[in-house]
């Protein structure tokens, strides 16, 4: 029982890591004015039981904090992977030049401190990733330092204890990476004297959305398409449309692409934003017919959602399912996980857990259901062979070293940088690729909230023993290091963005929450100032964000001891 409470094996270890992630998390709960560092407290619990002599083995330590690494940078890339390219559409090029621009701002700060200060290049690093609230930038500069000193003596402190310095710096740093951003927000919004209901009504007017589902009724007017089937009125535009429902007579049907269109029919649309007016100008006349109106002409028409489980159909174009052929039912939409609608156009490609809404009658439907599975137990269960075969080839990847001119020593994705890469890459083209990575939202927080867990207990004990003598060795300058890190870029890039780009308020706040990587600051933005509007420039940023912080932490080290 001695050996289980102060030993160092393998069931004290297990025991002291679930302890400290307990409390952590226990702790996280608190809040001071709607902000919580949340799981960021089992780091803190970690280094205080160290400190006072609760030790872990370190090689399990070691792999636990890099395992729990893998998995946590695995899952957001699976999650951000199917709008990662897209986020570099409308608008969302010149946020992702914003963020990389504070990202390397923060990069030349430290860089100036460790010139003026004489402070080592390898602890500001770790104050650095700290400074923007980064783990997976710290997991990936302690295991590039580690790998650069390997066999070699290129500073006096042994490598380990400098990896737990780093540690340490990027412990007493978090905290004012948190404060201090959300210190920024505040004061864009005082000096620029910003109205928050001016800016949602200015981000509500916008044309954004462009490619959102529309719902419109017409009266068919254009002499040009009278006689002619919609396959053929469809040649017609560039514009995709698809024509869900046709009242002729007082009779609604679902058409099919044979269906000829006469004079006078009424036919209900749906297409997307940026197409409303070309599918005008072909119908001719748009009317007043909301769908509840449709369903009164015709009570045995139904409209259900339908969610694709069985995985063959992954990677398949709408077309090849042959629905409103083959059932005579019509798919008006299909929404993805995320909220994101899209318009059912015949070339877009679906995945498992897209969910189909479709128009049709009962048993007709029915069919429809038994062709796609529509079955919750089927989105239930875990494809567990494409995560575990994406963190082998990120592993292999992150390990293939990189030249950069100007850099002696090769550099490496490392197993942050490598899976997150390969992760996006899965969730992108997995579905095109027939590739079913489908896991829920829950699912998903699961695996990523266990292996940050994971990775901050293993830290925060191997940091503690070193942590106090740190700080009283003049680790007390890394609060100021850390809050000049944080605030210059944040600052620069929030008047930069007001001034030059003309940006939302909203945007600057999830523009610096996602480039900093920093979910305390997206939950303060959101509880105090409303709106999902930040929450969308944060997801849009941050992959990039995330792949930058991980690159340039290697960068910086290697440049430390080169």
């Amino acid at each position: 029982m001695k050996e289980l409470f102060f030993g160092q094996g393998t069931g004290h270890s297990i025991m002291l890591l679930a302890f400290v992630i307990a409390v952590g998390l226990l702790l996280g709960r608190l809040k001071f004015k709607g902000v919580s560092l949340g799981s960021t407290w089992i780091l803190f619990v970690g280094i205080l039981l160290s400190h006072f002599g609760f030790r872990a083995d370190a090689s399990l330590l070691h792999f636990l904090k890099e395992f729990g690494l893998i998995l946590f940078v695995f899952s957001i890339g699976l999650q951000v992977g199917p709008g990662f390219f897209h986020s570099f559409k409308s608008g969302g090029l010149k946020l992702n030049l914003l963020a990389v621009a504070l990202v390397l701002l923060g990069v030349a700060t430290t860089y100036v401190i460790h010139v003026v200060t004489k402070e080592d290049l390898v602890t500001l690093t770790g104050v650095m990733s700290g400074a923007v609230t980064n783990t997976p930038g710290l997991g990936a500069a302690q295991q590039t330092y580690m790998d650069a000193t390997a066999g070699s003596f290129l500073h006096e402190i042994n490598p380990t204890e400098m990896v737990s310095t780093m540690a340490s710096g990027y412990a007493v740093a978090y905290p004012i990476g948190v404060l201090g951003v959300i210190l920024v927000l505040m004061l864009t919004k005082a000096i620029f004297r910003i109205d928050l209901k001016k800016e949602e009504d200015i981000m509500n007017s916008k044309e954004i959305g462009m490619d959102s589902p529309q719902r419109l009724a017409f009266c068919i007017k254009n002499p040009a398409i009278f006689g002619k089937t919609i396959l053929e009125a469809s040649h017609a535009i560039e514009n995709k449309f698809i024509i869900s429902r046709i009242s002729r007579d007082g009779v609604v049907k679902v058409p099919v692409a044979s269906t000829v269109l006469e004079e006078g029919d009424k036919v209900l649309v749906v297409t997307a934003l940026s197409s409303v007016e070309a599918v005008t100008m072909l119908f001719g006349e748009q009317i007043e017919m909301p769908k509840e109106a449709w369903d009164k002409l015709d009570a045995s028409m139904a409209v259900r959602k339908l969610t694709i489980t069985r995985t063959s159909l992954t990677g398949k174009k709408l077309k090849e399912l042959k629905i409103r052929t083959n059932y005579g039912v019509s798919i008006t939409r299909v929404s993805r996980s995320g909220g994101i609608d899209l318009v059912a156009n015949p070339d877009l490609i679906v995945q498992m857990g897209d969910s189909l809404m479709v128009v049709g009658h009962d048993s007709d439907i029915n069919q429809v259901a038994k062709l796609v599975g529509n079955s919750r137990t089927g989105l239930n269960h875990p494809n567990l062979i494409p995560i575990f075969f994406g963190i082998a080839l990120g592993v292999l990847f992150g390990s293939i070293p990189i030249m950069i001119p100007g850099i002696p020593q090769a550099i490496k994705f490392g197993l942050a940088g490598g899976p997150l890469i390969i992760a996006i890459l899965i969730g992108y083209f997995g579905p095109k690729l027939k590739i079913t990575t489908y896991t829920t939202i829950s699912a998903n927080l699961m695996l990523r909230e266990i292996g940050i867990s994971i990775f901050l207990a293993a830290v925060g004990l191997g940091a503690g023993e070193n942590f106090v003598a740190s700080i009283v060795g003049g680790g007390y300058w890394w609060i100021l290091y850390g809050a000049l890190i944080t605030l210059i870029p944040t600052a620069l890039i929030a008047i930069l963005g007001r001034v030059v780009f003309k940006l939302n308020f909203y945007q600057i706040c999830g523009l610096l929450s996602g480039s900093c990587t920093n979910p305390p600051v997206l939950a303060f933005a959101q509880n105090a100032y409303g709106t999902d509007y930040t929450s969308v420039s944060y997801a849009t940023v941050y992959p990039l964000s995330m792949f930058m912080r991980v690159l340039v932490a290697q960068v910086l080290i290697l440049i430390a001891v080169a």
